[in-house]
C-alpha cells in the first residue's frame, strides 16, 4: 500500500514500530490488537443488514451503509488525512476513501461499502501478517531478566540488573535466567543458549566456561562472575540490533517507495483526467466517468506492488534469527544473497584460536610422555599460549608435573630452568644452541613448519632434547561450510596475517584456493577493495578488532558472535551468534531465495494491476470485483512472503 501501511515508507517512520520493537502487540491490549479486525468484522455485518434493508427502507439501508463507513472506514480515513496534512504526503488510505465516498455519491452504496469493508479487511490482514512476522525476533524483549540476586559477603540481596557492575558475583538458581555476561566461578549445570546461539541442545557449563545474559539455568546452581553488565551485554547488544534491523530496509524497498510517490501523483491526475476528459470527447454521462475513475482509483494503486518486499525480508530475518544469524537490516539480506566471493580471518575464524600440541618428536632417550611431561613442567610458571597448551597436552595425558628451579623468561625467545639439577632450555628454533642444531633437526623443524606448525624446541646439557609442534585447531565444520559455498558457486578466500606456511596448511586443510597471508589490517582493507573492484558483491567474516576495518569496507560484513571483539559486532552487517560457519551458506541460499521471493511478489503485483486496470477500460470492471482482485493480490503477496517464516531449514540455517 501507500503511505502509511506497514510495508511502506511512513509505516516506519512513525513511533509505531519502535513501539512494537518495545512492546510486542501481544502485551498490548486486546482493544489494540484485535481493533481492526473487528472494526472491519463489524462493517462486513452492517453491510449484510443494510443489503437485507434494502427491499423494504431505503432510509433504514442508507443509514446502516453509513454506519459501515464510520466503522470500517474511521481508522484509515484518520491515518490518510494524518498523512496528508502531517507529512504533506498522499497514501491509498486517503484515495481509497474518497473512492468509497465517490461511489456513494453517485448512488453506489453498496459498492462504496463493500470497498470499505475490504480495504478494512485487507489491513487488518496485512497488519496481522507483518506482527506474526516479526514475532520471533520482538519476544526477544521478554527474555531480558529485570532483577539478579547478588552475594556480597557472604549474603545474597536482590538487585536491578542496571545496577550490576563487572566482578559482581551473582547466583542463578535452577530454572532462572542469567542476569549479565559472565563466567562461571562455582556450580555445574546445562544452559539453555537458544536466546543467544540457536542451539537446541542445553550447553554443559562448568567454572571457567562463559555464560550469557538471558540463557536460561538448568538443574544446577550457579555462582557467576560477570564481566559485561547491564547494556554491554551480547544480549543487550543483539536487542539493539534486532531494533536497527526492524527499521533499516533493502535498497528495493527504498526504490520502491520512491518510486510510489512519484506513482501515486500519476494515479491522481490521470482519475481526474478520467472525470473530466470522456464526457466532454467520448460523450460518457458524469456518472460513468465518475464510476470508471473511481474503479481505476482502486485498482491502480501499488498495496500489492510494495508489499512484495518487506514482509519477505522481515520473515527471512526472523528465520534466521531464530537459528542464531542475525541480520541489522534487510540491507544486509539483500547483499548477501548477491555474494561472488567470501574472505575469512583465519585465528578465531576459520580456527578455533587455541593451539594444540600436534607433535612431540623425542631426540635423546626419553619417550614422548616423559618429554612432554618435561616441557610442560617447564612451561607450568608461563602465561604464554603456547606454554599454556603444552602444560594441558600434558594433563590430559594423565602426567604428574614437576616446580621448576631458576625459572628465568627470555622473551620472545623462550624461557631456561632447570629440572632435578638438570639445566633446560625450551623455545623457538633459533633459541637452540647453534652447536646442537643438526642437520637432522633442522630438517624436522622445516618439516613440520612446512605444515603450517609452530614449532617449539627443548635442549638440555647433552643437547637439542626434543621437539615439540603446535598448531591452532581448524574449526570442526570449516571444511563442511567451504564446500557448501563453493556449490553455490561462491569462491572462498583467506585473509591473515600469520606467516605463509601456516596459513596454507590451514586453507589446504579447509578446501580454500585463495590464500592471502602476511596481512596487516590495512592490507586486509585493501585487498577486500581489490576483490569488490572485480567481483562486485564480497562478504568478510572476522572476530577480532584487526578485522573492524575490513568488516567495514566488504558489501556485508559477517562478525563471530561467540568470542568475537565489541568492535567486530559493532561494525558487521551479519552476527553468527553460533560461530557455526556452515550457517553462512545457509544464509546466502537465504538472501538468493529471499530475493527471488521478492521478484515473484512483484512479478504478479505488477501483472494483476494491469489486467485490472485493461478489464476496467476493454470490458468494465464492477468496483467489488475490482478491490477483490486488488486487495486479494495484497494478501497474496504478504502469504507469500511468510513462507520464508515456515521452511527455514530448506536454506541450511538449522546447521
Amino acid at each position: 500500500m501507500l503511505a502509511t501501511t506497514p510495508t511502506a515508507k511512513g509505516y516506519s517512520d512513525r513511533k509505531e514500530l519502535h513501539q512494537t520493537a518495545a512492546r510486542p502487540r501481544e502485551r498490548a491490549a486486546p482493544i489494540e490488537r484485535y481493533g481492526e479486525g473487528i472494526a472491519a468484522l463489524a462493517s462486513g455485518l452492517l453491510i449484510a443488514a443494510a443489503w437485507t434493508l434494502g427491499g423494504h427502507s431505503q432510509a433504514w439501508s442508507i443509514a446502516l451503509y453509513c454506519a459501515a463507513f464510520v466503522v470500517g472506514g474511521f481508522a484509515k480515513a484518520k491515518e490518510g488525512l494524518q498523512t496528508l496534512f502531517y507529512e504533506r504526503d498522499l497514501d491509498v488510505n486517503l484515495l481509497m476513501i474518497v473512492a468509497a465516498v465517490g461511489a456513494a455519491g453517485i448512488g453506489y452504496w453498496t459498492e462504496g461499502a463493500v470497498l470499505i469493508f475490504i480495504f478494512a479487511l485487507s489491513g487488518a490482514l496485512e497488519t496481522y501478517t507483518m506482527d506474526r512476522s516479526r514475532r520471533d525476533i520482538s519476544s526477544l524483549m521478554e527474555l531480558k531478566p529485570e532483577t539478579a540476586v547478588v552475594l556480597r559477603d557472604g549474603t545474597e540481596a536482590a538487585v536491578s540488573v542496571r545496577e550490576l557492575e563487572a566482578g559482581d558475583l551473582v547466583v542463578v538458581k535452577p530454572g532462572e535466567r542469567i542476569p549479565a555476561d559472565g563466567v562461571v566461578v562455582e556450580g555445574v549445570s546445562a544452559v539453555n543458549q537458544a536466546s543467544i546461539t540457536g542451539e537446541s541442545v542445553p550447553a554443559d557449563k562448568e567454572p571457567g566456561d562463559e555464560v550469557f545474559a538471558g540463557t536460561l539455568n538448568g538443574q544446577g546452581a550457579l555462582i557467576v562472575e560477570v564481566t559485561r553488565p547491564g547494556e554491554a551485554s551480547l544480549f543487550s547488544r543483539i536487542i539493539r540490533l534486532v531494533q536497527e534491523a526492524e527499521s533499516e530496509k533493502p535498497v528495493s524497498q527504498l526504490f520502491m517507495e520512491r518510486f510510489e510517490r512519484y506513482y501515486a501523483r500519476a494515479v491522481i491526475l490521470l482519475s481526474l483526467l478520467l472525470i473530466v476528459l470522456p464526457p466532454v470527447a467520448l460523450g460518457w454521462t458524469w456518472q460513468q466517468a465518475l464510476y470508471k475513475a473511481m474503479v481505476f482509483l482502486v485498482v491502480a494503486s501499488p498495496c500489492a506492488l510494495v508489499a512484495s518486499i518487506m514482509p519477505a525480508v522481515l520473515s527471512a530475518i526472523s528465520s534466521s534469527a531464530r537459528r542464531g544469524m542475525l541480520f541489522k537490516g534487510g540491507a544486509h539480506l539483500e547483499n548477501l544473497g548477491r555474494t561472488q566471493v567470501v574472505a575469512f580471518d583465519k585465528t578465531g575464524t576459520l580456527t578455533t584460536g587455541s593451539p594444540v600440541v600436534t607433535d612431540v618428536i623425542p631426540l635423546q632417550d626419553q619417550g614422548e610422555n616423559e618429554l612432554l611431561r618435561v616441557a610442560a613442567s617447564l612451561e607450568s610458571l608461563s602465561e604464554h599460549p603456547l606454554a599454556k597448551a603444552i602444560v594441558e597436552a600434558a594433563r590430559e595425558r594423565g602426567l604428574p608435573l614437576e616446580r621448576p628451579a631458576e625459572f628465568q623468561a627470555d622473551t620472545g625467545w623462550g624461557l631456561r630452568a632447570k629440572l632435578r639439577g638438570d639445566a633446560w632450555k625450551i623455545g623457538k628454533p633459533a633459541y637452540l644452541d647453534s652447536r646442537f642444531a643438526t642437520e637432522t633437526v633442522r630438517e624436522t623443524i622445516r618439516r613440520l613448519e612446512r605444515e603450517g606448525k609452530t614449532v617449539t624446541v627443548m635442549q638440555n646439557d647433552r643437547g637439542a632434547a626434543g621437539i615439540i609442534a603446535l598448531r591452532d585447531r581448524i574449526r570442526p565444520e570449516a571444511k563442511a561450510a567451504v564446500a557448501a559455498l563453493k556449490r553455490q558457486g561462491v569462491k572462498v578466500a583467506m585473509l591473515t596475517g600469520d606467516q605463509p606456511g601456516t596459513a596454507e596448511a590451514i586453507a589446504r586443510e579447509a578446501g580454500i584456493d585463495w590464500v592471502y597471508a602476511g596481512l596487516l589490517p590495512e592490507d586486509k582493507t585493501d585487498k577486500i577493495k581489490e576483490l569488490r573492484q572485480t567481483y562486485g558483491y564480497v562478504t568478510m567474516v572476522g572476530d577480532g578488532v584487526n578485522d573492524a576495518p575490513a568488516l567495514a569496507t566488504a558489501t556485508v560484513g559477517i562478525a563471530m558472535g561467540a568470542g568475537g571483539s565489541d568492535a567486530a559486532l559493532e561494525t558487521a552487517g551479519v552476527v553468527l551468534l553460533q560461530n557455526d560457519l556452515r550457517k553462512i551458506a545457509g544464509a546466502i541460499a537465504l538472501g538468493k531465495r529471499t530475493m527471488n521471493i521478492v521478484k515473484q511478489n512483484m512479478a504478479f503485483a505488477l501483472g494483476v494491476i494491469v489486467l485490472l486496470i485493461a478489464a476496467n477500460f476493454v470490458q468494465g470492471l464492477a468496483l467489488p470485483l475490482g478491490v477483490v482482485g486488488h486487495e486479494g493480490s495484497t494478501i497474496l503477496v504478504i502469504l507469500n512472503g511468510l513462507r520464508l517464516l515456515r521452511s527455514p531449514d530448506r536454506t541450511g540455517l538449522a546447521g
